[in-house]
């Protein structure tokens, strides 16, 4: 079973940036699509971006593409989340998730597409 543990998030100013990890444990890393998701106080989780097993493709919500930007390092186990030019309404829980490769059916844009979850970092960003 894959354990995922996410870091690198924090306080930055509106405009700044930062770079989100997720590390996970267990050798079949490699075999998942891996999404990362957020929840604001008071708001339903919402899709940030995924990529897939192999990383030759991503996807993006609407609202983060040209900003953010999804990597995996099958080597080390690890998914990253670039995110530049953060805006106030990106303040959020940030969690990373591994897919269920039985449920290639449910767009990778849900998150019953998933089923391991990391405890989340949170990302504040000032205006």
């Amino acid at each position: 079973q894959v354990q995922l543990v996410e870091s690198g998030g924090g306080l930055v100013q509106a405009g700044g940036s930062l770079r989100l990890s997720c590390a996970a444990s267990g050798r079949t890393f490699s075999s998942y699509v891996m999404g990362w998701f957020r929840q604001a106080p008071g708001k339903e989780r919402e899709f940030v971006a995924a990529i897939s097993w192999s990383g030759g493709r991503t996807y993006y919500a609407d609202s983060m593409k040209g900003r953010f930007s999804i990597s995996r390092d099958n080597a080390k186990n690890t998914v990253y989340l670039q995110m530049n030019s953060l805006k106030p309404e990106d303040t959020a829980v940030y969690y990373c998730a591994a897919d269920n490769p039985r449920r290639t059916s449910v767009n990778l844009t849900t998150a019953r597409r998933y089923d391991k979850w990391g405890p989340g970092t949170q990302v504040t960003v000032s205006s």
